[in-house]
């Protein structure tokens, strides 16, 4: 088994769609057995989902994660638990521990970028995947 985690400075980063890494974790017999960072090389959104299938990703731990995503992780057979934060390695130990603390209604909540506009509303807080 191997679990992803969206990565940054040994935390779980926030938003999945501008990841710039996950930590992957090697899985055996319930215990971590290896795990290595990978640059996403500058995909993003719908084409991490693919990046994380071709490394055989069976579970993603991440932070805010919009619908596109989801649906994406979805269709590449990935398993999703969104909403989690703090150090990246307590986190993939307390998934297997059976403790994760995440949210599945999670969604993106991130600012955007200047000029970068939803189109859906006023706010700099997305709270939605701006159709991505």
């Amino acid at each position: 088994m191997k679990i992803a985690v969206t990565y940054e400075n040994g935390q779980v980063f926030q938003h999945f769609g501008h990841t710039e890494q996950f930590k992957v974790y090697t899985v055996e017999d319930g215990k971590v057995t290896g795990s290595e960072v990978v640059d996403t090389n500058g995909s993003g959104h719908g084409a991490l989902a693919g990046f994380l299938k071709k490394l055989g990703v069976n579970t993603l731990i991440c932070g805010g994660i919009g619908g596109g995503a989801r649906v994406a992780l979805a269709e590449a057979g990935v398993e999703l638990f969104p909403g989690a934060s703090g150090d990246a390695d307590a986190q993939v130990n307390a998934y297997l521990a059976g403790s994760l603390a995440y949210n599945p209604d999670t969604v993106c909540n991130h600012h955007h970028e200047e000029g970068h506009d939803c189109g859906n509303h006023d706010a700099h807080e997305c709270g939605h995947h701006c159709g991505e």
